[in-house]
């Protein structure tokens, strides 16, 4: 906080070291209380409105540096006027930066805030109606020695995550758990272990519900529920959430 604001907060240290009269209290306890506004736990909306929320929320203070580390068309920041560093692999999409998020080029402590949407799904077939192909990895490939999984891609990028986050930063991750090789695969599960051993702090879960689920007409059977859900993960660079 600057003199400034100071200022304009306690404009004289006498008059800040008076005690308050009851009515002051009053008023000073329903402020507090109006401005206390915690996020619900499933979110219906849209993944740009979230991510304000959050970084509302989360950060302990106001983020000034936000590395989005899968930024891919940039649809988490429309509208946003957040300083935010857009990298991608892929230079299609003109981000900020093109580089690999397992091998960052920033210092120790560069972020406020990581943002990771990884991949989601391989070796999966098409949506027509939807562009998942684009927007959720479809399109991608996993080997049988990586079990058909992107989960081998999180341990190194959490490691770097942390290396960049500041001490209190916070790391952002939306993540789908799905069904492929007749197996359901739990990738938040991966992801929060994999966290947990690059020393974060695993904080908290939204559930983020889609419109509809990744459907495909040649999956003539199902034998487990169509996944309409994925999940945002909080982690915390710190021994403490709170």
């Amino acid at each position: 906080m600057n003199s400034e604001s100071v200022q304009g907060v306690f404009p004289s240290m006498a008059t800040a070291l008076q005690p308050l009269s009851r009515s002051a209290k009053g008023k000073a306890r329903t402020e507090k209380v109006a401005a206390y506004n915690p996020l619900a736990s499933v979110w219906y909306g849209e993944d740009a409105d979230l991510l304000e929320r959050m970084l509302t929320f989360y950060p302990r203070r106001r983020p000034r540096k936000i590395l989005d580390t899968t930024v891919n068309g940039g649809r988490f920041w429309r509208g946003s006027k957040r300083p935010v560093i857009g990298m991608d692999l892929n230079p299609r999409h003109h981000p900020s930066l093109v580089a690999d998020n397992v091998t960052m080029p920033f210092g120790d402590g560069s972020f406020d805030v990581v943002v990771y949407d990884p991949p989601h799904i391989p070796n999966q077939g098409k949506d027509n109606k939807k562009d998942f192909g684009t927007r959720f990895g479809l399109v991608l490939r996993s080997s049988k020695e990586n079990h058909y999984t992107f989960t081998h891609t999180f341990p190194p990028f959490v490691r770097e995550a942390y290396r960049v986050l500041r001490e209190e930063g916070v790391l952002f991750c939306k993540i789908t758990d799905y069904v492929h090789h007749h197996r359901y695969q739990w990738a938040h599960i991966e992801l929060i272990n994999a966290a947990r051993n690059a020393s974060f702090m695993p904080c908290d879960c939204i559930v983020k519900i889609r419109q509809g689920p990744i459907i495909d007409p040649k999956w003539k059977t199902a034998h487990h529920s169509r996944r309409q859900h994925c999940y945002w993960l909080v982690f915390r660079k710190s021994k403490k959430c709170e």
